[in-house]
């Protein structure tokens, strides 16, 4: 009996929990019409889903359909015959050009033919065309006419030209023909470090003393930017020396190929209390 399957919403079970029940009370009711409520509202949400479902699809097979429709409608279109030609209509002329200032003398290229068709015409000699430009017949020229050029018009050959573009590429130190510098070399350098370091007041007071390594890149025009403290040393030490390099004169930049480089330079800068 407890292996099978039991269905509490059947009449049998309902008569049993509900004698000598109310069973007009709701719950009787809705025990009852359990099962047939439970399939309407499975039905029910089973069709709005494939309606909603297949909407879209529906609507545009529906807008597929109107679209095609206005498509393939038909639009006669009339065209109007020309209009007839009138034969006392003149018909224009070929206007020929005005004659060139220059005079021609016919000079057509050279042909091979056989001995017995040449005439005794010579060619124009090369004196002659020193006054006259060479074409299809001789032609007189007109003091007051265009000048003809003879060929077209143009810029002439024009010579492709490398633009000079800066190299932004920041080149290590250890790989250049020309390293940068500092005016008058590092003993120049370390002398401006000595007389523009301000020795911090906290470092002093807790005696800090050591070296703070730092990284810059050197540009083209000799500026120190992109100024990196790469080992501290604290008490104000880290933020000095990047204030003395910011404030150091132009360095001479570093050559590669023949043209100033960016350059990236590592240095250290100690810091000592004098005894």
């Amino acid at each position: 009996m407890f292996g099978s399957k039991l269905n509490l919403h059947r009449e049998e079970w309902l008569e049993v929990i509900f004698a000598q029940k109310n069973k007009s009370y709701g719950a009787y009711d809705l025990r009852r019409k359990s099962d047939r409520n439970t399939t309407k509202a499975l039905l029910y949400a089973g069709t709005v889903f494939v309606l909603l479902f297949l909407a879209p699809r529906l609507i545009a097979l529906i807008k597929g359909a109107a679209h095609a429709d206005a498509v393939n409608k038909q639009v006669e279109v009339v065209v109007a015959p020309p209009p007839a030609v009138n034969p006392e209509t003149p018909i224009p002329r070929a206007v020929e050009p005005p004659p060139a200032r220059q005079d021609q003398l016919k000079f057509p290229p050279p042909v091979v033919i056989a001995d017995n068709l040449v005439n005794d015409v010579d060619p124009p000699q090369l004196k002659d065309l020193e006054n006259a430009d060479p074409g299809q017949k001789t032609v007189a020229g007109s003091p007051v006419g265009d000048i003809v050029i003879v060929e077209p018009a143009g810029d002439g050959p024009k010579q492709s030209v490398a633009a000079v573009v800066d190299d932004n590429k920041v080149y290590d130190m250890t790989l250049l023909e020309v390293q940068p510098s500092f005016p008058g070399g590092m003993d120049k350098f370390y002398n401006y470090l000595s007389k523009s370091i301000r020795y911090p007041a906290m470092a002093a007071e807790a005696n800090i003393q050591g070296k703070v390594f730092v990284s810059f890149v050197v540009e083209l025009n000799g500026e120190l930017t992109d100024i990196h403290v790469l080992r501290k040393l604290g008490g104000g030490t880290d933020e000095e020396a990047i204030r003395v390099l910011k404030a150091s004169p132009p360095w001479i930049p570093g050559i590669q190929n023949g043209r100033k480089v960016r350059v990236k330079y590592n240095i250290p800068i100690s810091f000592a209390l004098s005894q």
